[in-house]
């Protein structure tokens, strides 16, 4: 096909597609999760421990992208009544094929599975979604839908305002007694089997009464107007269906890479510890926090309908300490500015986010890179992860004192590595963890979700963190002496090398950073 006839194709499929439109009318049938589950396996195994820390919530940090995984298997397989999950990415890939058959499984025993979806990133898997949705024990849901099922520029195209709304949220819970909460998505970055790239990133396990409150979050945006079911949107399942599905995943365990990796999984330390029934918990206060599931609706000035607010609350005014993680760092004026003000009143401001060479959106540095200089000048210090900086693979001896780090470990084979934890911690005693971006997408456009936690101990090795380990794997960003331009201080065990340049990244990368810094796209960010 020549250019222009691809072209006018292209303007014919926006023509045919462009004023396809959502059902008017969907009919939801509200459910809630479940409560009857104290006699599951579940129920027997955590009761002894809720029951000695009557109140507190059991947290459990996922750190290793094995371990992360794992977990998730896991739940599915002990769950004995429901699954409740809810993701802003499922990809077809090793892992998410993997946890497509456990929850499948799970489900052929009898267990109510509810997946909701933002349907943003499920292009391509409307037959596979449609075959699951089929199984009389799973219902899928798909927040936000794309009206165009086969080519979604026409939705960008005729309703943009809508589809740029998402939902971010990301959450396994399993017989309303377990759940996960944190950055990851389902991927084979994110798990560690993706030889290629590899996402830095951070959930938590959790028992207790943080489970509930996850499950109210999950009913909430289950039931919202925005959830539609899977049904209603897209196109039945074919017949052969289930045999589709069996024989993909039949196909995936003779793979011998997907082979490999399920038996580093088998071999992770959080395996070893469920063997042993020695989950190492810390029993503390949590809450959940999340935006409402109608701020997709609504005006993005809507701060009721928002998170951010309960946040700053929840976390509170620091006093001595702030440490940021966020791999899309974009703080804009108002944010550079309380930062700036918290550090020129003696706070200890320090960020981690991604450098140019390890970022996955470069219009996303644009944003961040344009805050860098008044940051610095304000007092704030700022670290940008050097690709590839993933901790080796641990080894025997040091394998709980890795699965108890935070952000800086993950993937153990990947060749490259991507910062894609959101953690923040405050005066080494609180500490968040979940899906929340420090960007103008997080605050106003998407809907996030995460936890804060009260605990010395994580919110102070995540400061440690920055103390030791963080400056080794990352790049120092600095004004130069003369205060013309920034430098940026790569730490080796052989001694400093200085860039006056963005490192690891060519002069055409660096020019069309320049470029999207200059667009007005901050808050599309």
């Amino acid at each position: 096909m020549t250019a222009s006839r691809a072209i006018v194709a292209f303007i014919l499929g926006l023509l045919l597609t462009g004023c396809a439109s959502l059902p008017a009318s969907v009919e939801r049938t509200p459910t809630t999760a479940l409560t009857n589950t104290a006699d599951t396996r579940l129920g027997k195994a955590t009761r002894p421990l809720t029951s000695a820390h009557a109140g507190k919530s059991g947290i459990h940090p996922l750190v290793l992208a094995e371990d992360a995984f794992a977990a998730r298997v896991v739940l599915a397989k002990l769950a004995d009544r429901s699954l409740d999950l809810q993701y802003y990415i499922w990809h077809n890939d090793t892992t998410g094929q993997l946890l497509w058959q456990a929850i499948w499984d799970a489900a052929e025993r009898g267990v109510r599975v509810r997946l909701l979806l933002d349907d943003a990133n499920t292009g391509g898997l409307d037959p596979t979604l449609a075959a699951l949705d089929a199984h009389p024990n799973i219902e899928i849901r798909l927040f936000n839908p794309f009206a165009n099922r086969g080519f979604r520029a026409g939705d960008f195209v005729s309703d943009f305002s809508r589809v740029n709304r998402r939902m971010h949220n990301k959450s396994f819970t399993a017989d309303n007694l377990a759940t996960i909460v944190g950055g990851r998505n389902v991927g084979d970055e994110y798990y560690g089997a993706n030889m290629e790239v590899g996402f830095q990133d951070l959930d938590v396990l959790g028992i207790g009464p943080v489970v509930q409150q996850v499950s109210n979050e999950f009913d909430l945006f289950w039931n919202s107007a925005s959830a539609y079911p899977a049904a209603t949107v897209l196109a039945p399942a074919k017949p052969d269906s289930a045999a589709t599905l069996r024989e993909a995943w039949d196909k995936v365990h003779q793979n011998p890479e997907a082979v490999r990796y399920l038996e580093a999984v088998r071999n992770t330390p959080l395996m070893a510890q469920l063997a042993s029934e020695k989950v190492d918990f810390e029993w503390t206060n949590a809450r959940v926090l999340h935006d409402d599931p109608s701020k997709v609706l609504q005006p993005m000035d809507r701060s009721d309908l928002q998170m951010l607010p309960q946040l700053l609350k929840a976390m509170g005014q620091p006093k001595r300490e702030l440490d940021l993680v966020s791999p899309y760092f974009v703080p804009g004026a108002d944010g550079t500015k309380s930062l700036v003000e918290l550090a020129q009143n003696g706070v200890k401001v320090r960020v981690l986010t991604n450098s140019l060479s390890a970022t996955d959106v470069s219009p996303v540095h644009a944003g961040y890179s344009k805050y860098r200089d008044e940051l610095l000048k304000g007092g704030a210090v700022l670290y940008e992860l050097k690709p590839g900086s993933a901790v080796p693979p641990p080894d025997k001896d040091k394998d709980e004192e890795r699965s108890r780090g935070l952000p800086g470990s993950g993937s153990r084979g990947s060749s490259a590595a991507s910062l894609h934890a959101k953690t923040f911690a405050v005066d080494r005693e609180r500490i968040f963890v979940g899906s929340y971006n420090l960007d103008p997408r997080s605050a106003k456009l998407n809907t996030e979700m995460g936890v804060v936690i009260e605990s010395p101990a994580l919110a102070g090795i995540l400061s440690k963190q920055f103390d030791t380990t963080i400056p080794t794997r990352a790049y120092l960003v600095r004004r130069q002496s003369d205060g013309h331009g920034l430098e940026w201080i790569d730490v080796e065990p052989t001694g400093e090398t200085r860039y006056s340049t963005e490192p690891g990244a060519g002069p055409m990368k660096r020019l069309w950073i320049d470029f999207l810094e200059i667009l007005p796209i901050e808050w599309l960010l």
